[in-house]
Order: structure tokens, then C-alpha cells, then sequence
């Protein structure tokens, strides 16, 4: 495994020689060898060892030290190390995968997703669904939509309705407890999320 690809690129090689070139045209070359890495095509690994090396390769670039008609380079090494850092941030988000095509049936949604939590915070999920009216604009009455999701997370058809009287009979403040439980962990979620994004600054 080469970890040290990008660096032996033209755009690597000119801003440390600080040679007669074309920035622009090494630049663009160096992006293009940065967005193949994150293709993709190579190891993960790889790529994010790749990436943590350039970055800090052009974070200590010795710009400073340039002669006045050189200054240039400082402002490629710039775009580089942004674009570095972006491409990184990217990598570190999870990608969202492509919803099931409308030609696929549901029996192949169904043999993808199961249902491993309680059959009652299922039904609570639902119930919370059908209220806020985002399927069909609203339009899917609940003993249509309740079946379909049943069928989809691959759980046997159940009695919604008796689930959701238990649901109803909760003493707490908030009857929600799965829907609670699930604002909670997304909102810690993010707030990781941020807390690593202040400290790849």
C-alpha cells in the first residue's frame, strides 16, 4: 500500500521546488487524484491515512518562507489543504444508501430489513408516522399503511390497535417512550457528530 500517493504528485513536487510551473493545471491534477481516492476505488484505510498525511503535509508548508513572486504557490497550498479537509469531512459522514427502486417489490425491501425492537414501540413508530401525515400527503388510512409496514420490516401481521391502547393507558407524562428514546439518541448523536467536527479543526 502506498500511503504516499498524493505526495508524489506534480502539484506535491512544485510547491516544494518552487519550480517555473502551472499551478493551476498541477492543482486541478492533485484535486482530480483526491476525489479517485474518496471514489471508492481503494482501500478505506488507505485513502484515510492518504488524506491525514497530505493534510498535515500542507498544514506545515513552509509558505511563509516564500519569495514575494512565489506568494501563489501559498494560496494553491491553501485550496489544497481546504479541499483536503472537505474531502475528509465527507468521508467521515455517513452516506445515506439510494432508496429501493420503485421496480423492486416489497418482498425485497422485507428480506433487507427486520424488526428487532418491541412489536409495541413498532406500532408507536407508526402511529407517529400516520400522524405526521408524511406518507401519501397523508392520505394512506392506518389499516392500509399499518399492514405495508408491518409486511416491510418483516414482522408478522399484529393487532395495532390493542398495541396502541396499551400505548394510550402509560402513566407517565409522556406516553411517546420509544419516540422519546429515539429524539434522545439522535440529538446525542449530533451533538458527537459536532463535537468531532471541532476537533478536526
Amino acid at each position: 500500500m502506498n500511503y504516499f500517493l498524493l505526495a508524489e504528485t506534480d502539484f506535491f513536487r512544485l510547491i516544494n521546488e518552487a519550480g517555473d510551473c502551472n499551478m493551476e493545471t498541477a492543482y486541478t491534477a492533485f484535486a482530480t487524484q483526491v476525489i479517485e481516492l474518496c471514489n471508492g476505488s481503494m482501500d478505506a484505510n488507505l485513502t484515510v491515512i492518504a488524506l491525514a498525511y497530505i493534510e498535515i503535509e500542507l498544514q506545515h508548508h513552509p509558505v511563509r518562507n516564500l519569495s514575494e513572486e512565489k506568494r501563489e504557490i501559498a494560496a494553491y497550498v491553501s485550496k489544497a489543504l481546504s479541499f483536503v479537509r472537505k474531502m475528509q469531512k465527507f468521508l467521515a459522514t455517513p452516506q445515506v444508501p439510494p432508496l429501493i427502486s420503485a421496480n423492486n417489490t416489497t418482498e425485497t425491501a422485507t428480506s433487507l430489513l427486520q424488526w428487532t425492537g418491541n412489536a409495541i414501540d413498532l406500532v408507536e413508530l407508526i402511529y407517529g408516522i400516520d400522524e405526521m401525515g408524511c406518507i401519501n400527503n397523508g392520505n394512506m388510512p392506518l389499516k392500509q399503511l399499518a399492514p405495508l409496514l408491518y409486511k416491510i420490516f418483516g414482522v408478522e401481521s399484529k393487532d395495532c390497535y390493542r398495541f396502541y391502547t396499551d400505548i394510550k393507558r402509560r402513566k407517565n407524562e409522556s406516553r411517546t417512550y420509544f419516540l422519546d428514546r429515539m429524539q434522545e439518541k439522535l440529538n446525542e448523536r449530533m451533538l458527537r457528530d459536532d463535537e468531532l467536527d471541532r476537533m478536526r479543526r
